[in-house]
């Protein structure tokens, strides 16, 4: 016997975001009845996690459910709506949601206008497309937008799908996904420029020597954030700073890289986070400011104030 509130779901876009929620969605019961799928990857990531579900045109997904998941890049989910709104496609009291992270349900007004209920559903988790991103999805949060009276259906969706759901405010949208999207992109950056460095003198496996260090340095900044702060720029020492920036400018000299860059924007923050913290003494926020401002400025740290 059915559970009672089961929805026809839609879903618009089998990328890995919507071929994985489709697949959680039907977990909890709801029938998936269609799928948009266009490449070769994307068909074939809905054969293998939605398996027997039809691969329909957009406009007939739409007419066919009662839940459209709109799982598209940002910049194709505005005129995707807007299209759809055109062609008189969105069906009063039918449920919307997008997975985008920059936008609340504003840019779902076609979707309110034509009477159907818009929500905002974004998984802050990172998808590979495969099966064990449902495994994830049970340690994982989403950010969901809605009106008052229809955040508990957004927010019971998300419980469904076995993740855990956190009200955003539909003008934090782009704060909240900068805010993931520095964390989670930039740190793949890091960890792909320090590989890189560690090849370069020799070291095989960069990730056994980096995965327990940046392991052990992600669950103490999330348990104890700045004060969990070591190395060179916490301790204030500006001539290993300096040492670190000439390294680096002169292996991007040769290599034509954005390691320096990178590593001098990230090490004044670091500077100025410590500083404002008091986990350093302004003289030595002085001398890590000047060790990091280039040659011939490097490694001779300003005397500390009174």
């Amino acid at each position: 016997m059915a559970k009672p509130g089961r929805l026809g779901v839609g879903i618009v876009g089998a990328g890995k975001v919507g071929a994985v929620l489709g697949a959680a969605l039907r977990g909890a019961e709801h029938a998936v009845v269609g799928v948009s799928a266009v490449s070769d990857a994307s068909r074939e990531r809905a054969e293998t996690l939605l398996p027997g579900v039809p691969i329909l045109e957009v406009q007939d997904i739409v007419e066919r459910a009662e839940l459209v998941l709109l799982a598209v890049p940002d910049d194709a989910l505005g005129p995707l709506v807007d299209g759809l709104a055109k062609l008189g496609a969105w069906q009063p009291g039918q449920l919307v949601a997008h997975t985008s992270g920059r936008f609340g349900v504003g840019i779902l007004h076609p979707v309110r206008a034509a009477g159907a209920v818009p929500l905002a559903l974004h998984p802050a988790m990172t998808f590979t497309g495969m099966s064990l991103d449902l495994t994830r999805l049970l340690d994982c949060t989403f950010g969901v937008t809605a009106d008052a009276a229809m955040l508990p259906i957004a927010q019971a969706l998300v419980v469904e799908m076995g993740a855990e759901p956190v009200a955003i405010a539909e003008a934090d949208r782009v704060l909240y996904h900068a805010a993931l999207a520095h964390g989670s992109n930039h740190l793949v950056t890091l960890v792909a420029q320090a590989s890189q460095l560690l090849r370069e003198v020799g070291v095989d496996a960069p990730d056994r020597m980096l995965g327990p260090l940046l392991r052990a340095t992600l669950e103490n900044a999330l348990a104890s954030g700045e004060s969990a702060l070591t190395g060179p720029v916490a301790r204030g020492d500006a001539g290993t700073v300096a040492a670190h920036a000439d390294a680096l400018r002169e292996y991007d000299a040769g290599a034509g890289g954005d390691i320096l860059e990178a590593y001098l924007a990230m090490a004044r923050a670091t500077a100025r986070r410590a500083g404002s913290r008091g986990l350093l003494k302004p003289g030595q926020l002085n001398g890590i400011e000047q060790a990091l401002g280039g040659p011939g400025q490097n490694g001779t740290p300003a005397p500390e104030g009174p």
